[in-house]
């Protein structure tokens, strides 16, 4: 479905924030898009600095648990880290595991199976880490809604700290709770991934240690070799890029970039990417999948071995192993995809499409639900059928809160959780027909009659001759792009001339845009099958290079014919 453009409205403020900066004319509207509304949060967001980030023990409960774990650490005790299975809580067990190791406690974990286990503690896996003499169990990514399991760790005689970063149940788990989002929690910021509030753990329980001198028996550790295992699973779960995420991503990136952990330099050398640059991109669509690929196809410990090890030729062997898992995932992801489609293609009459099939792979539903809720505008149910039950995965568009949508259809479901854009959900299989009866008309009702229609965030507009190679630099301050900042985009004023068109493998296409100040090189990824001959762009100002020669390229996003002759 083609996007409806909205120029962002322009704010008066703008130019004289532009001013204070010392920047063109546009970058103060860029900013106040971005939530930036004065000189110094202008400062703060230009120029990141690891000293920004607040101070740790402002997050309720971080006192108490780090008491908790020092006591764990003096006195050897038996700790085991609960991690998920994706990207966010991988990363975050890994950190964790290798800082405990830093201060002399080797510590155990556990990862639940994708598909038999599920999401969060389970009653089996307890009585497991149990058995093998936990004393304290911490959550990572996980464990705030888990109030029934982390009730029966106590009583098999374990302490526990969550670590999560999800919102809270309004009934609380008897845990030492460590999660921003607890509503009466100080901490300031409250968009971290999970792996960003296991470092603020980290970084508290590093000055605890350091006020009782365990580092002159152990060798301290730079917490800033930890921020590429953050950059990691910040940009997996797909949290905004502001505040604090901003400044884990800035420095978390050219960590990743320059990284000496043998799992990260393997796992870059299979993903193509041994020499490039890293950016929010190469994380999400190269790095991220490929350890995804091992909760999705029942390799849950190969990720972690991989972040874990310090032996570059098992490093080299674990990233072949996952390499090969994200093939056959794709693969598979394929043959959903098609099979899906085609069902949805009958089901464009109604507000919402839920879609069924024995057969489809639990692991790859969720983001084939993701690309037909983008493709057709619609929030999408995927369920995987076995035996009487279905496993669903959820995904929805900006108009619809899901869960609430969800919550409409309960009686439907076994069991449901999630947010706002995403969710999972178990359904008998009797259920399936007035499941989908029922969401669909829950969205119909909560669209209120009208039809959405996907919506093209431009900027502002920008006249083309004032793209310099130096505008393009300056463009640079606002890295790294992500959720809740995105890469700026453009539109020219007025029409601009086509001309030239070329075609390129992949669906690249290659063409010229000229006006009144000149003609300038542009490229669209996204392929056009034929050009108008004049019409309007929105664009990403970029630099080119070839050989060594540098020149301004136009990245259109979007084109709209114009409709005279």
């Amino acid at each position: 479905m083609e996007p409806e453009w909205r120029v962002l409205e322009e704010d008066e403020r703008a130019e004289e924030l532009s001013k204070a900066m010392g920047l063109p004319p546009v970058f103060g509207q860029l900013l106040i898009n971005r939530g930036v509304q004065s000189e110094a949060e202008a400062e703060r967001f230009l120029y990141p600095s690891l000293g920004n980030l607040s101070d740790p023990f402002l997050m309720k409960g971080m006192e108490e648990g780090v008491e908790r774990m020092v006591k764990a650490i003096l006195s050897g005790e038996g700790v085991t880290v609960f991690g998920d299975y994706d990207v966010d809580g991988i990363t975050s067990v890994a950190l964790l595991k290798h800082f405990l190791a830093s201060a002399g406690l080797k510590v155990d974990h556990y990862i639940p199976k994708r598909l038999e286990e599920g999401y969060g503690l389970n009653v089996e896996a307890l009585q497991e880490i149990a058995s093998r003499g936990t004393g304290l169990l911490v959550t990572v990514d996980c464990g705030i809604s888990d109030r029934e399991e982390i009730a029966l760790a106590r009583d098999l005689g374990m302490d526990v700290i969550v670590l999560d970063h999800h919102e809270p149940p309004d009934d609380l788990p008897r845990a030492v709770i460590i999660d921003p989002m607890q509503r009466d929690c100080p901490y300031p910021f409250k968009g971290l991934a999970g792996v960003g509030v296991t470092f603020a753990f980290v970084m508290a329980l590093r000055r605890r240690l350091r006020e009782l001198g365990h580092w002159r028996r152990f060798k301290e550790p730079n917490l800033k070799r930890y921020l590429d295992l953050v950059a990691l699973g910040t940009v997996a779960d797909i949290v905004p890029v502001t505040g604090e995420n901003r400044i884990l991503l800035k420095f978390g990136l050219k960590e990743l970039q320059e990284t000496e952990r043998p799992g990260l330099i393997a796992l870059k050398e299979v993903s193509g990417l041994n020499q490039s640059p890293i950016g929010y991109g190469q994380v999400a669509f190269r790095l991220a999948p490929r350890i995804n690929a091992g909760g999705r196809m029942q390799r849950e410990e190969v990720p972690l071995k991989l972040l874990l090890t310090d032996d570059p030729s098992e490093a080299r062997r674990l990233a072949g192993e996952l390499e090969e898992a994200n093939r056959q995932r794709q693969a598979i992801q394929e043959k959903v995809y098609r099979e899906a489609r085609e069902m949805a293609l009958k089901g464009l009459s109604e507000a919402a499409l839920v879609l069924s099939s024995e057969g489809w792979h639990p692991g790859v539903i969720g983001i084939v639900a993701s690309k037909l809720a983008e493709e057709f505008w619609r929030p999408t149910i995927l369920i995987a059928i076995e035996g009487e039950e279905g496993k669903g995965s959820a995904r929805s568009i900006p108009e619809i809160h899901l869960r609430e949508a969800l919550d409409f259809c309960r009686h439907h479901l076994l069991a449901f959780g999630g947010h706002r854009l995403a969710a999972g959900l178990k359904v008998r299989r009797e259920e399936i027909s007035p499941l989908r009866d029922a969401f669909c008309r829950a969205v119909k009702e909560a669209l209120g009659g009208t039809e959405p229609v996907p919506l093209l965030h431009i900027d502002a507009e920008l006249p083309l001759r004032e793209i310099t190679p130096q505008f393009v630099e300056m463009l640079e301050l606002l890295h790294p792009f992500g959720p809740g900042n995105p890469r700026p985009l453009f539109c020219c004023p007025g029409e601009v001339h086509f001309e030239g068109l070329r075609r390129f493998n992949n669906g690249v296409t290659r063409f010229s845009v000229r006006d009144e100040s000149g003609r300038w090189e542009a490229i669209a990824f996204s392929g056009f099958e034929d050009l108008p001959t004049r019409g309007k762009i929105a664009f990403y100002p970029t630099m080119e290079e070839w050989e060594g020669y540098k020149r301004l390229l136009l990245e259109v996003r979007a084109l709209k014919a114009s409709d005279g002759p």
